[in-house]
């Protein structure tokens, strides 16, 4: 059971848990409870045995806008000790999507800037509609977004980071598709459809399968070439030993 709470919505229909942070006055935008409702219900979720993939979206006309701006005024206030361990809260819901065993998609319609677009690209997947907009504008008030840096490296080229980075303009969805920040953008009219049918085909697939995959993904980042393959080796056995993987075979077999 994964509960809702004001600013964190969470629904479980045909394996699919999905999460709609719920603060669409604030273009929901996050702050400490929101922050700390949403790893929680991603930590339920994870341990939950009816759920085969998570999606987050947001309320309204925004994904997120980031932090709030009573985060900001804190941020400015606070002292180094206390602004270290606000960053470490985030931090980990940032680190959350990967160490998770199931996939996590982010739902991107409206806005995701600065930690909202972190939050979307910290995911496995990201699907938005055509009229979103993803973008970093952290530098337009001197800040740096640091944390969010090491995912997007991961996501698009050097130069392409670096400009998205410095610059602080957001980019359409078209854009963030062509550079590979995103996964697919969708016309708005054939979102929902086009949404729904990724996350049920997703939910469909072998939970073995999709975690063992995921975890050999993630966990070969940074590896040298021998040592991904030894790992690929590793993660082929147990694939080998799992029951989705004779019961796929047995169904193979019936077929040919």
């Amino acid at each position: 059971m994964i509960p809702s709470t004001d600013a964190l919505l969470a629904e479980v229909a045909g394996g699919v848990c999905r999460l709609t942070l719920n603060r669409p006055d604030k273009r929901n935008a996050l702050d400490a409870r929101l922050v700390a409702d949403l790893k929680a219900a991603l930590r339920a979720a994870d341990a939950d045995g009816e759920v085969r993939v998570v999606a987050i979206q947001g309320a309204g006309k925004d994904f997120c806008s980031g932090a709030d701006l009573s985060a900001l005024r804190r941020i400015a206030e606070a002292s180094v000790m206390e602004n270290l361990d606000d960053v470490e809260e985030l931090a980990e819901l940032f680190l959350l999507p990967r160490k998770m065993k199931k996939p996590v998609v982010a739902c991107v319609r409206g806005r995701a800037l600065a930690g909202g677009c972190g939050l979307a690209t910290a995911c496995d997947l990201v699907v938005a509609a055509e009229t979103a907009q993803f973008g970093y504008p952290e530098v337009r008030i001197g800040f740096v977004p640091a944390m969010v840096m090491a995912i997007l490296r991961r996501n698009v080229s050097e130069k392409r980071a670096f400009e998205l980075i410095v610059r602080g303009q957001p980019i359409a969805a078209a854009e963030a598709e062509r550079m590979g920040l995103i996964n697919h953008a969708w016309p708005d009219a054939e979102f929902d459809r086009e949404r729904d049918a990724l996350l049920i085909d997703l939910a469909a697939r072998s939970p073995s399968a999709v975690q063992l995959s995921k975890r050999l993904l993630y966990h070969s980042d940074g590896m040298g070439f021998d040592a991904a393959i030894h790992a690929g080796a590793d993660v082929n056995v147990v694939a080998r030993m799992t029951d989705d993987m004779k019961a796929g075979v047995a169904r193979f077999l019936e077929r040919a």
